[in-house]
């Protein structure tokens, strides 16, 4: 796989991710063989974060900046744009493809 390829499961209808703007989603994340490796459901918590300025995965950058709230979105992410040739904990091997889904929540900027 070498582009990110995104799927609206559910188009949202509420306040767009833009760069810059604080997100909070729950999303399920999968490698390539369908090994869960991470789940904010799980968790028992949404995930925050601030998107489209390198404190995610490019994958998440990329792929979630124009997505409305209450829509839901499958993100399959190349290695490159996701951990590339690092390895993340005992989950994640080098060089790993990865398989999201995301809920997108809410979205604040800053006129919130």
């Amino acid at each position: 796989m070498s582009e990110l390829k995104i799927d609206d499961l559910i188009i949202g209808d509420g306040k767009e991710a833009v760069k810059g703007a604080l997100i909070t989603t729950q999303y399920r994340g999968w490698l390539a063989d369908g090994t869960e490796f991470d789940s904010s459901y799980v968790k028992g918590r949404a995930f925050q974060c601030v998107i489209g300025t390198g404190r995610v995965i490019k994958g998440w950058d990329q792929g979630i900046v124009g997505m409305k709230v209450g829509g839901k979105r499958r993100l399959q992410v190349p290695a490159h744009l996701g951990y590339g040739e690092r390895q993340i904990g005992n989950m994640i091997p080098p060089n790993s493809d990865l398989l999201f889904e995301i809920e997108l929540l809410e979205v604040l900027t800053r006129d919130d």
